[in-house]
């Protein structure tokens, strides 16, 4: 290169010359805030709500069986089909007492929770209607065949007489607790014009009386009385398992 092409590329430029595009128009430079870290994180009470919320999701989870269960027993029920046993409006929950076993050991009513129950009452004497029921019963329990022992026999004596020695060998599978009749007279409603120690009682694992079958059920009817409970323990196979 020559001297005077040389000492033209390094020459500044004229006054008044025009200038190229690429000299005349400034570098643009888009400036963004970093986010601080109390906007980067979430607050606590976001944390809280979304622990909540997650909490009451899986409780529903849990709980959705049971909802369901029940939802489709009391609930949706096939047009033409009525139960023969009459259902018990709102529920009644075991009372919270002391029973006592034969031998007189203290025992909490409650214990008795975690199964379905099919239960009776009657005096210790046990006359005739009361083995009646005290047969049936065991029949029915037996009945159920897989799901028998998801089903307790239960028979609540009312008062402190000395029960029958003959009875006690057939009484082997059976739950037997003596419980004061005030108790049981506030617990167990009867039909009306009837006594309580003439009907069976259903209760549900989770304490509460929700049936009660018509008085001095015969044989001839026990089928229908099974067929109750047949569908009670399909209705709540997905939640409740054999024993407590």
């Amino acid at each position: 290169m020559s001297g005077s092409k040389l000492s033209d590329a390094l020459s500044p430029p004229l006054a008044g010359a025009p200038r190229s595009e690429s000299h005349d128009q400034p570098l643009g430079l888009t400036v963004h805030s970093m986010p601080t870290p109390q906007e980067s994180m979430p607050t606590d009470a976001q944390r809280t709500r979304r622990g909540r919320w997650q909490m009451m999701a899986v409780m529903l989870v849990c709980a959705a069986p049971v909802i369901a269960s029940y939802f489709t027993y009391y609930v949706i029920r096939p047009q033409g089909r009525v139960n023969f046993g009459a259902l018990i409006e709102p529920q009644r929950p075991i009372p919270a007492v002391t029973a006592r076993t034969l031998a007189g050991q203290s025992v909490p009513l409650r214990s008795l929770e975690g199964q379905w129950l099919l239960l009776s009452v009657a005096d210790a004497a046990c006359n005739a209607d009361c083995q009646q029921r005290l047969y049936l019963q065991h029949q029915m329990r037996v009945s159920l065949g897989r799901n028998m022992d998801r089903v307790d026999w239960v028979w609540l004596v009312a008062d402190d007489a000395p029960v029958p020695a003959a009875l006690l060998p057939a009484l082997a599978d059976a739950t037997v607790l003596r419980v004061p009749a005030a108790t049981l007279s506030q617990w167990l409603p009867p039909a009306a014009g009837h006594d309580l120690r003439e009907h069976l009682y259903v209760v549900d694992p989770m304490g509460n009386l929700m049936m009660r079958f018509p008085a001095h059920l015969e044989i001839a009817n026990a089928g229908k009385a099974k067929g109750d409970l047949d569908r009670l323990l399909r209705a709540s196979a997905a939640w409740d398992k054999a024993a407590r």
